[in-house]
């Protein structure tokens, strides 16, 4: 593990809870960091595993806070799993134990969403703050009954102002404690998709690009499972640095995101 990069990348994957801003604030010199990697010519991209809003409605949260943002500079997960559906489940009927949203985007995408268990092909399960009993008996009996789970994102929580909220890992949880199954694929951050998508947006070479994230098992993993530069912010829910014992070394380490501005191009007109 090393301090901040000394170069800068062709293109910057940046998270957005926790590294980008915190609730409705942005994170120390955020707005001045992306802007003046910009301006240096680098492509930068949003990624976020939180499936409760849409790209154009975190480039418009982006845009509001003082970094300009477009639809198309934001993947999220929600992204990443109606294209594994496609690919992999393609006419599949879906039992969502998510928010609205999520069965908003997954029937505009074509898929037939039911409540009914035994008419289930798979159960998608998401971050959802409507998660309740019946939910979690519709998802049990889908599955008992023969419907494979499909996940969007690993995280047991998501960081907020006051402290965080119980995120997709826990609802996946007692639906995988109850049915016994596992998740055929949890599609954000780190995984495979969720990687191929990151470098399809970004469009330059790995080896050019960087994954900025305050999560080691997520953002510097992402990056660093296909040859991205994994930078930790020690913002939202990295506190403090990975200590010694660490099994995950990111490749940079940034106090904030200011710090991925190397001194001698703060020094430049």
């Amino acid at each position: 593990m090393t301090g901040p990069p000394d170069r800068i990348f062709a293109g910057y994957a940046f998270d957005l809870d926790g590294t980008v801003y915190l609730g409705d604030r942005l994170t120390a010199g955020a707005d001045r960091a992306i802007a003046s990697l910009r301006a240096a010519g680098s492509r930068v991209l949003f990624v976020t595993n939180k499936p409760l809003g849409t790209g154009a409605g975190y480039a418009a949260k982006l845009s509001r806070l003082g970094v300009p943002a477009e639809p198309a500079d934001v993947l999220t997960a929600l992204d990443t799993l109606v294209r594994y559906l496609d690919r992999h489940h393609s006419g599949a009927r879906l039992l969502a134990v998510a928010e609205p949203l999520v069965t908003t985007i997954l029937e505009n995408a074509g898929f037939t969403v039911t409540t009914r268990p035994a008419k289930v092909d798979v159960v998608v399960v998401s971050f959802d703050r409507t998660f309740d009993y019946a939910k979690l008996l519709a998802a049990y009996r889908a599955v008992r009954a023969g419907a494979t789970i499909v996940a969007t994102n690993p995280d047991p929580y998501c960081p907020t102002p006051d402290g965080g909220l119980p995120d997709c890992a826990a609802m996946l949880a007692a639906i995988e404690a109850c049915t016994g199954a596992r998740a055929e694929a949890i599609v954000g951050k780190p995984s495979e998709y969720m990687a191929e998508a990151v470098l399809a947006r970004l469009g330059v070479p790995a080896e050019d690009a960087a994954m900025v994230g305050d999560r080691l098992a997520t953002d510097v993993v992402l990056g660093q499972s296909i040859g991205m530069a994994g930078i930790l912010t020690l913002t939202g829910d990295a506190a403090a640095a990975p200590g010694p014992n660490a099994t995950i070394r990111p490749d940079y380490v940034v106090d904030g995101l200011l710090d991925l501005i190397p001194d001698a191009a703060r020094r430049s007109p």
